[in-house]
């Protein structure tokens, strides 16, 4: 269903909601969107949190609120920036249109300067919904998680550099092997081409319904990873003995667990809702981006060896990549 038809069926102007880099330039897509709005009727709402990094007449809302009223969401920036549009409405799923202001960009499709022809097809329902799922995780001991719902990955991390996360894990309250590492990596199958593929994890299809367990630097118990079916119940149980815990949901810090905390993980299916244009093209254009990750080069040395003439206008060899946001 388009974001249109969605609209019209509860009598309102189709709302559309922004969700911005907290500090990339995005000034320009911001008025391509507005420019755009006033023209097809349709209504530009952001969060109160990114007032300052909106230009134009925008209204903006409390969270709350503004998931409540949004039928798709718009999100300029990287990855990082779709996951965390993503996370925003886990919980009241819409379609999510991301915008690359970022680099790889694995999760976002369209291009700023491609940017108003995908929302008139985003408002006329002429797209595809990509389907994901994310791992919600809980303490416990009962402490609640700054952020719960993850849907590339929960990892679990040893503060500082000494000592190891040492942990046991049970799969449906039966005890399945123990881990002494430098961290956890619990991953969704779209999540599994991110820190768990970085670890030596398994690349799973999107389309599969599973939690992919990996550790990274394992000096004893489990060394190799291990893939597990969505309605797995996992519990990571923090040994005595263990090195304090640092749990990070999608790169944020969201707990910080003591020797004999219990962390459960399980998958939410159907908790996002990810636009696609073209499909086919995104996967090929991922699998190219894995391939180039794979290459014992950097961006700056990939592009020395296309000929000068041949180089996007102005691309001198750039340094090291940022991390995507």
């Amino acid at each position: 269903m388009s974001v249109e038809a969605a609209s019209a069926d509860d009598g309102e102007v189709p709302t559309l909601g922004l969700v911005v880099h907290p500090s990339r330039a995005v000034d320009e897509s911001v008025s391509t969107i507005l420019r755009w709005a006033r023209t097809h009727a349709v209504r530009v709402i952001a969060r109160d949190l990114d007032r300052d990094r909106i230009t134009g007449q925008v209204d903006t809302l409390p969270d709350a609120r503004f998931v409540d009223r949004v039928k798709g969401l718009v999100a300029l920036g990287g990855d990082g920036t779709m996951l965390g549009a993503m996370r925003l409405v886990a919980e009241r799923p819409v379609p999510v249109l991301g915008v690359n202001h970022g680099n790889l960009g694995f999760l976002v499709e369209v291009t700023p300067d491609t940017l108003e022809t995908a929302l008139a097809r985003l408002v006329s329902g002429d797209f595809t919904v990509e389907s994901h799922g994310c791992l919600v995780a809980a303490c416990r001991s009962g402490r609640p998680l700054r952020t719960d719902s993850g849907f590339n990955d929960v990892v679990l991390a040893r503060r500082g550099r000494s000592g190891a996360v040492s942990l046991d894990l049970t799969v449906n309250d039966q005890q399945y092997g123990y881990y002494r590492c430098d961290a956890l990596v619990v991953a969704t199958p779209s999540g599994s081409t991110a820190y768990n593929y970085a670890a030596g994890g398994p690349i799973v299809s999107p389309s599969a319904a599973a939690i992919v367990i990996t550790p990274v630097a394992a000096m004893a118990g489990i060394g190799r990873a291990i893939v597990l079916g969505a309605g797995d119940r996992v519990s990571l149980h923090i040994d005595p003995a263990s090195a304090p815990v640092d749990v990070d949901v999608d790169g944020t810090p969201s707990a910080e667990l003591v020797p004999g905390a219990v962390l459960t993980v399980r998958l939410r299916e159907d908790a996002g809702q990810v636009v696609r244009l073209s499909a086919g093209t995104h996967a090929r254009r991922s699998r190219l981006k894995l391939s180039l990750l794979d290459l014992p080069l950097r961006r700056d040395q990939l592009l020395e060896l296309i000929p000068e003439n041949l180089r996007p206008h102005g691309a001198a060899a750039p340094g090291p990549e940022p991390e995507d946001g």
